[in-house]
């Protein structure tokens, strides 16, 4: 039975009374850690933190267990914690710590020391406030504040919909510092009372599903078709859940073909994950959840009424928090449809849209496909520079001269106004975010620059 808790303090309480032997985590090195070890562990985080004077962590995230135990030690110690990618360089960390008031860093050693210097004085009002940004692929990244509570309302939510079973093993592979990955990777197994496996990082990807034989596992698309690629997906796996981007034909007709059942999610980092979930056999189609209400715009724009799931705002961008917030509702910038039977469709992005100086619009995931289609890489995006759609690639082996030669064809689909003008290879990947998402914003930049 799903099972409906608080915050992170109510679950730890709950779950150590109720199912205190009942394995929490797996962990290479430390083997099998019980509920109720759990609890404990976490009670000695909160009392070390809670004689600190620190207000605000700065957490980069490594999925390790002493990572986990940090946060939900100091969340429940009352300090503010931001959730940061294990991967961010000094100088990429720097300017977030200011933005968000950071006055104590867990990580890295050497990414730390470096830091040092640009800690600040921490912030008075920030207790039980949790930080997650925004995937940024189309502008700067925005601290999104959620709460312990909902984010465990938002695993309510998610598990309602799939539940899983306290012998279930979820394997968490992706990164916690990505609200996808922290409610789907590990809340949604910790509020079920099942086992998360916890991944030993991106080496590991190549082993971790035969080292842990999970039963679940959330997922990104590129590392789905990774692990598909790579025939590495165990015998016992039963479900996959895939978010943060859109599932393709083939991945999804790969994973049948195992005999896998896979779910498609829709979430945002404003409503604390998920909101929509595909439960009945069409991957593509989606069940609103439990706690949620969404409805279309003239424009086919998807509004979310989450209440219980819904971000307190944008960290200190009180503009922005009203542009995409009204009374409630979450203009998502996503488009969508219902179909007949009420399920939700995704079909696509505002944001994902160039206007060209003349009023013409391109909608991009339509053309970017059939540029991916055709080049056979996902290494590339459209972008303008001065008014007009550009081409942009990666890494790639081919030649400007090359790339517009093979697309010449293709190309003849497309109205004259809106074909590419230019093709620029940056010669490295394009930046992406940690769900594997173009940062459209940083190429088109770089470009511009």
């Amino acid at each position: 039975m799903t099972v409906r808790y608080r915050d992170f303090e109510d679950l730890l309480i709950r779950q150590a009374q109720d199912h205190a032997d009942g394995t929490a985590f797996l962990k290479d090195g430390l083997g099998r850690i019980t509920y109720g070890r759990f609890y404990q562990d976490v009670l000695a985080c909160r009392d070390s933190y809670a004689k600190q004077s620190f207000t605000c962590l700065g957490l980069l995230a490594d999925g390790s267990y002493e990572c986990i135990l940090t946060l939900f030690g100091s969340v429940l110690a009352g300090k503010q914690v931001v959730m940061l990618d294990r991967q961010m360089r000094a100088e990429q960390l720097i300017p977030l710590i200011g933005y968000t008031d950071i006055d104590q860093l867990w990580g890295d050693d050497a990414v730390v020391s470096a830091c040092r210097d640009a800690l600040t004085d921490g912030v008075r009002d920030g207790a039980g406030k949790i930080l997650f940004f925004t995937s940024g692929t189309t502008e700067r990244a925005k601290a999104v504040v959620l709460t312990d509570a909902s984010l465990m309302q938002s695993a309510y939510n998610g598990s309602c919909m799939l539940e899983l079973k306290q012998d279930d093993i979820l394997l968490n592979v992706l990164p916690l510092s990505h609200v996808f990955g922290f409610v789907c990777g590990l809340l949604w197994g910790l509020s079920c009372g099942a086992c998360v496996a916890l991944g030993r990082g991106p080496r590991h990807y190549i082993d971790d599903c035969r080292y842990f034989r999970p039963t679940a596992v959330s997922l990104v698309p590129s590392l789905l078709g990774f692990l598909l690629q790579h025939d590495l997906l165990n015998e016992e796996l039963d479900l996959i859940l895939v978010g943060a981007g859109p599932c393709s034909d083939q991945l999804i007709s790969a994973v049948r073909e195992k005999g896998i059942r896979l779910a498609c999610g829709y979430g945002l980092t404003e409503t604390s994950s998920g909101v929509a979930i595909s439960t009945s056999g069409d991957p593509f189609a989606m069940a609103v959840c439990p706690d949620d209400t969404m409805t279309l715009a003239e424009d086919g724009e998807i509004l979310v009424s989450a209440p219980t799931c819904m971000m307190q705002g944008y960290y200190k961008r009180e503009a922005d928090t009203d542009a995409v917030l009204k009374d409630g509702v979450l203009y998502t910038g996503d488009l969508g449809r219902f179909d007949e039977t009420g399920l939700l469709h995704i079909t696509g992005r505002k944001k994902e849209i160039l206007v060209l100086p003349d009023g013409t619009k391109i909608f991009l995931p339509e053309y970017e496909a059939m540029i991916r289609n055709t080049l056979h890489t996902d290494d590339v995006c459209m972008v303008l520079r001065n008014g007009r759609p550009v081409l942009v690639l990666g890494k790639t082996d081919m030649s400007r001269e090359a790339v517009s030669e093979a697309l010449r064809e293709v190309m003849k689909q497309v109205p004259r106004g809106q074909r590419f003008t230019d093709v620029v290879i940056l010669g490295h990947e394009l930046p992406t975010t940690a769900t594997g998402k173009i940062r459209r914003w940083e190429a088109e930049r770089e470009i511009n620059a």
